[in-house]
This record gives structure tokens, sequence and C-alpha cells, in this order.
């Protein structure tokens, strides 16, 4: 599994790491288990937050987790209505006690909400201080919302950006993923296959997955999470429901794509117009 230093936090971190959006919904046992199998394969980024199942997602997570926590990259999120300053601390407090551990390697702020980003930010400043958070980042943010970050936390910061990136909604190439290059922060894609919208066998640009994927004795989803994390500041975070999904998602970490490989996807699937990320 191919590592790459996470934003500017100095870590190696997993090019293709573990989601959990909804996994409470599935089998528990054979979420614990994908998560695991994850680890094995060198998956060492998990990724959660407060929001999902309503801490569900990371009592699931601290259980697979269990007896193997320095392996891991751990990121959580706090809520937006929550980012007050006393409010992020009381949310990382209970986002760790799910989690069944001393510390994140990252915390984010979900989305952009009403308390001031400054509040959120000295609070971010307070918990890495006591060492109960050891960088932080955030989500859903737009060119304007990194670039106040920036002028409140100065450079450094924010850590990442995790956005919504897949083949067919790839406008953060227009704006985010530039400003997160020229600052050093990293771009964690969600949702990295659309939402039940991964392109088809019968469409031309399943078509052109498919067959790239033949060329690299992978499948057409390997090949899309490859093409994704194909610049060194993106990571992708897929969800794995069961141990065989799980090794798929890492198999997207053991080849490369060549040049005339991405230029065929990129065809394929062509970046649009600018436009700003959509409002959570």
């Amino acid at each position: 599994m191919e590592r790459r230093q996470f934003g500017t936090t100095r870590r190696e971190v997993s090019v293709i790491g573990q989601g959990t959006w909804y996994i409470e919904s599935g089998d528990r046992a054979g979420v614990i288990a994908a998560l695991r199998l994850g680890l094995d394969l060198g998956m060492n980024h998990i990724d959660t937050a407060e929001m999902y199942g309503s801490g569900e997602a990371e009592e699931i997570v601290g259980e697979a987790i269990a007896g193997r926590r320095d392996e891991v990259f751990l990121v959580s999120k706090v809520l937006p209505h929550n980012a007050s300053r006393a409010g992020t601390i009381l949310a990382c407090e209970g986002s760790l006690a799910r989690l069944n551990t001393d510390r994140l390697d990252c915390y984010l702020v979900h989305w952009r909400g009403s308390h001031p980003l400054s509040e959120t930010i000295a609070a971010f400043e307070q918990l890495r201080r006591e060492g109960k958070i050891l960088s932080w980042g955030v989500s859903n943010f737009d060119l304007s919302a990194l670039e106040e970050v920036r002028q409140i936390a100065g450079a450094g910061h924010p850590a990442c950006d995790q956005v919504l990136y897949n083949l067919e909604q790839r406008n953060i190439e227009h704006g985010v993923i530039p400003w997160c290059e020229k600052h050093g922060a990293a771009v964690v894609a969600y949702s990295p296959f659309g939402h039940c919208r991964f392109p088809g066998s019968r469409t031309a640009g399943g078509r052109v997955l498919q067959e790239i994927a033949a060329a690299h004795n992978a499948t057409p989803r390997e090949v899309a999470l490859r093409f994704l994390v194909r610049r060194p500041s993106v990571f992708a975070i897929p969800k794995a429901s069961n141990p065989p999904h799980a090794a798929e998602n890492a198999g997207a970490g053991s080849f490369h794509l060549t040049e005339a490989e991405i230029a065929r996807i990129d065809a394929a699937f062509p970046l649009g117009s600018s436009r700003k990320l959509p409002t959570l």
C-alpha cells in the first residue's frame, strides 16, 4: 500500500483509507472484520465522525482498532452546531470516549456552520496543546473558507480539506486542490464512487474503466480510486461493509496508471466548468 505525507502533519498515511459513513447500517461483525482487514492490508487511515450513526460509527471503529491504535491515523469530525469553543472541546471528548482512545490524529469541523471559525480553531489549538488531537483540518470548505482559516491560523493550517470527489464530481480540481497543493494541505476524497452512480459496464466511461482495469489485473473501482489519487496531495476514503470490499479498495494502492490511461479517463469523465462546492 502506497503511503504519502499527509499535509503538514509529517505523518505517512495510506493513499487509500477507510471511510465509515453509514457503517452502522451494515452487519457489525462484517464491518469490524472489514476495518481490521483494511489495517492488515495497509489502509491505516480511518475516518469517522460524531454525526455518523449519532456516534455508533465511532463505537464500531473503537472496537475494530482495539489493541491496534498505534497502527491507525485516526480522524473524526465535530458537527458545526457543536463547534463553539466549549462545544468543540466537549464533542472531541465524546468522540475520544466512543473510540476508546486518548487522542485523534486529526480532528475536523464537518462543514461550515454559524459559530465563528476563530472559536473552533481556538478549541482545536487547545485540544492540540492538551494532546487530545495531533492536528486539525476542515471538511467541505470552499476556497473562501480555506482562505479564512489560513488568515486566522496562519501557515501550516488546515492540515486537510475533506471534500466530495469522484469521477463525475471533479469540481475541486478547479480551485480547492490547487489551493491545498500551494499551502501544503492534504485533500481527502469522500464518496469516491459517487452516491449509487458508479459508471456501469454498458456506459462509455464504464467501458474505459474496464479496459484499463484489465491491463492492470484490477477492477474498475480500483482504477477509479487510482485516478482520484493520481496527484500527490490527494487521498481517498472509500467505505467497505465487508472484507471483500476492503480488499478491493486496498488494491488501488498497489499500482499506477500511465499518462495515456489518465488521459483516457480524463476524456471519459470531463472536468466541466468551475462552480462552488455545494453548501451543506
